[in-house]
């Protein structure tokens, strides 16, 4: 962990992964009589918002869930509009991306998704590989289940003996293989659950659950994560 400058957070320490569950577009919407998928345009523009705060307080990671493999039992209508908002946000801010030197990652399957999302999503990350700020990784058609069952089958595949098979190994194979534990999962719209969200991962997270929709989550709601974050006592299993 590093202390920010931050003065908002003067004094206090980064976790040094935070991962956000971005929920509550679709009731955000609702109570506005308006369609789900002007809640996913605005928890986009939300999304560009706190990236760009999390670079500027300087974040080392962090991990948001945009889109699981559940999702696809949504009505086709809110689908089709998710797949053709990731094509728009990741051209629309591409450029934005390096210049706050933003790394992107985007982890997930690959199955259901165009070649043209699959070409744009690494073009995006080719052209931001050099950047040594925030690491941003988007959580896209992305289930903790899926992504343990493919390690395994991948460890099965390349043979790995049952007695070499350690924590470190496995992790290697998941998605985030080149992300370190996640310390902060965040949680908007008041629900308390994990959602088949990086399972692996959170073992030892600290957990804040906000009422807060994810359309109207400001730098102000991250910084009460943060400080919260700074109260509890990690133990890591230990006593």
């Amino acid at each position: 962990m590093s202390k920010t400058d931050n003065n908002a957070l003067e004094g206090l320490f980064l976790p040094v992964h935070t991962a956000i569950i971005l929920d509550g577009n679709g009731t955000w919407a609702k109570l506005r009589g308006e369609k789900r998928t002007y809640g996913h345009k605005q928890g986009a523009k939300t999304l560009a918002n706190i990236c760009k705060y999390a670079s500027d307080i300087k974040l080392q990671y962090l991990t948001v869930f945009a889109f699981s493999t559940e999702n696809w039992k949504r009505n086709k209508e809110e689908v089709d509009y998710l797949m053709k908002l990731l094509l728009v946000m990741i051209r629309a801010y591409k450029n934005q991306l390096i210049e706050n030197n933003i790394k992107l990652r985007v982890i997930g399957s690959k199955k259901q998704l165009s070649s043209e999302q699959i070409n744009l999503i690494e073009d995006v990350c080719f052209a931001t590989k050099d950047c040594n700020g925030l690491n941003l990784t988007i959580a896209f058609n992305y289930g903790s289940h899926e992504e343990i069952i493919n390690a395994v089958k991948n460890i099965v595949n390349d043979n790995i003996p049952a007695d070499e098979i350690s924590e470190e190994l496995f992790s290697n194979y998941l998605y985030t293989k080149d992300l370190p534990p996640v310390d902060l999962l965040i949680r908007t719209s008041k629900q308390i659950r994990i959602s088949n969200f990086l399972l692996w991962q959170i073992a030892y997270s600290e957990l804040f659950f906000t009422k807060t929709l994810w359309p109207d989550f400001k730098e102000d709601d991250l910084n009460e994560a943060i400080k919260e974050y700074n109260l509890r006592e990690r133990r890591f299993g230990g006593i």
